[in-house]
């Protein structure tokens, strides 16, 4: 597959700057924004340009940066010293997640800081709208979802980049409460499921498609047994109108809906991922998986699932009849949300089994969690390592190529440029490339969609980054993983594992049997199943996109 994942980054960008599909969600720039001066910030000039200003201004204090958030937030220099920051809760592409205290009150809260050098951002531009609309999405559902989704107490930001300030929900995601019950049942099941559904229905009702519903997205407030369950990431959301369709394949592996995969979905496709982790819950395992995302992909698009086997005997046919409802291949006839709440099992969840689901899906479903988490803190190192982009030199770079200057690449300008500047990119690929980005038909690219291609082509062709987060867990150096390494750095986040689930990470990643994680086990678990370059939400854009044509393409 190799740089295609690269080659159809661009789509993404024209998508969000059409004005059309999701717009509604976009909030304007407005006058606040003002050039950047920071050598993070690329504004209306080049790193070159900034950096003479800066010397013609020794001494001068520098200007503020452009606002990222718009009429979505505010600009706030005062907030290190409004909020104290604690330890880390989580951390991805952009940014990280702590802990923080509000110093004023005490009051113990989250705060998912995304830092500005991380973000492509100019005032405007792919990054800066997905953080607009994430935050206008974040704040609309929870103040019309009280008791479903964790609260948004203010959206700011400064120098250091946007900081959004979160109820904190400290009771463990949505399969940590599984483990420490002896008993687990599908009544225990049918309740977790109704409040995933709930929160469906909720963003429905208010026009948003959630799009990336998983586990990992839903928090217990606290560790009490009758804790709320709530959602806490609106990333990938976006506003919908009814009827409305829409294209861009974005979501997580295994909790895709096949017609994200056939760029032709709308809402219905929330109620599928609902029915994939249902469907975990259940069984301790997803029903569409493989080694790789190619693979997992297919699966999906194949459909079928097999209720038939262990421990599927064991699970009620009403159970099992809302999993094949609500992942029905066809979105005309699978549930809507509303529907999948009136169904029987879920409409008394106190009626539904209280037998326990046994031994082996408790085993089975901590395995996958655990494992997931395992791999989730190391896609975390990866993220936080993925350089921050140069901007002006592949700007330049496009300018070189742009034999004619009428700021367009053509398909011979691509190929030359791309041979010159040490980049061969086969031309099967570039013209797959131009049939994605070329929204207005002409055959070219501009400078903005040749850089994000550029970008990926450069970085996420490249594995450098596996050995960094390798010897983020070997602590003492030594070229293995071992059981306390693993304890003290997964016992410092969310996961707070025991010796036991530790030892049957080690169990499922070491090979050899050796008692210990080797470099090539780690890159065997982090290369099977979904791409470890998910990790970067352009990449994972790109990826799934170019799977998407060429699959959807082979079953014409």
């Amino acid at each position: 597959m190799g740089g295609c994942y690269s080659a159809i980054a661009a789509t993404k960008l024209k998508m969000l700057r059409r004005g059309g599909r999701g717009a509604a969600a976009i909030i304007p720039v407005t006058s606040r924004d003002v050039p950047c001066c920071s050598p993070d910030h690329d504004g209306d000039g080049s790193a070159a340009v900034a950096g003479k200003e800066r010397k013609k201004r020794k001494g001068r204090k520098c200007r503020k940066h452009a606002s990222i958030l718009g009429d979505a937030g505010t600009v706030d220099p005062d907030f290190s010293r409004r909020y104290r920051l604690g330890a880390e809760l989580g951390r991805g592409e952009f940014g990280v997640t702590r802990r923080c205290e509000n110093v004023a009150t005490g009051e113990a809260l989250a705060c998912k800081t995304l830092r500005r050098k991380r973000l492509l951002l100019r005032r405007v531009g792919p990054d800066a709208d997905d953080v607009r609309r994430e935050v206008e999405i974040t704040r609309r559902m929870s103040e019309v979802g009280e008791g479903l989704v964790a609260r948004l107490r203010e959206a700011c930001e400064d120098d250091d980049g946007v900081h959004l300030v979160m109820e904190l929900c400290e009771g463990g995601e949505l399969f940590d409460r599984i483990f420490e019950r002896e008993h687990y049942s599908e009544r225990a099941a049918a309740k977790l499921a109704r409040t995933i559904v709930e929160v469906v229905q909720l963003c429905h009702d208010n026009g948003v498609m959630h799009r990336d519903l998983k586990p990992e997205n839903f928090l217990f407030v606290n560790k009490s047994e009758d804790s709320p369950l709530k959602a806490i990431d609106f990333g990938l959301s976006v506003y919908f109108k009814p009827g409305e369709r829409f294209t861009e394949v974005v979501g997580s592996g295994c909790y895709m809906a096949p017609e994200i995969l056939k760029r032709n979905y709308g809402p219905e496709i929330d109620v599928w991922s609902a029915g994939v982790i249902l469907h975990i819950l259940l069984c301790g395992f997803p029903p569409f998986w493989g080694d790789s995302d190619e693979k997992i992909a297919q699966s999906i698009l194949r459909g079928g699932i097999n209720l038939q086997k262990d421990p599927w005997p064991k699970v009620s046919q009403n159970a099992k009849d809302l999993v094949k409802k609500m992942l029905d291949p066809d979105p005309r006839t699978r549930l809507t949300a509303k529907q999948v709440l009136e169904h029987p099992w879920l409409k008394n969840t106190d009626k539904a089994s209280n037998v326990s689901l046994g031994a082996v899906v408790r085993s089975k479903l901590k395995q996958f969690s655990s494992m997931n988490k395992f791999k989730k803190k190391a896609l975390g190192v990866v993220a936080m390592n993925l350089p921050v982009e140069e901007i002006d030199k592949y700007t330049e770079m496009f300018n070189t190529m742009d034999k004619n200057n009428d700021g367009n690449l053509s398909l011979e300008e691509l190929k030359e440029g791309f041979r010159i500047n040490g980049h061969p990119v086969p031309e099967e690929e570039i013209k797959m490339l131009l049939e994605a980005g070329d929204v207005h038909g002409n055959g070219t690219l501009d400078c903005e969609e040749f850089v994000t291609v550029l970008l990926h082509i450069k970085k996420m062709n490249n594995d450098e980054y596996l050995p960094k987060a390798f010897k983020f867990f070997d602590k003492d150096e030594n070229g293995f993983i071992e059981t306390e390494e693993l304890m003290e750095v997964l016992g410092d986040g969310e996961l707070k594992p025991n010796v036991q689930v530790v030892n049957d990470i080690i169990r499922e990643v070491d090979k050899d049997k050796d008692g210990r994680i080797s470099y090539p086990e780690f890159e065997s678990m982090m290369k099977g199943g979904s791409d470890w370059r998910n990790a970067s939400r352009r990449y994972s854009r790109a990826n799934f996109d170019c799977l998407s044509h060429r699959l959807c393409k082979d079953t014409l």
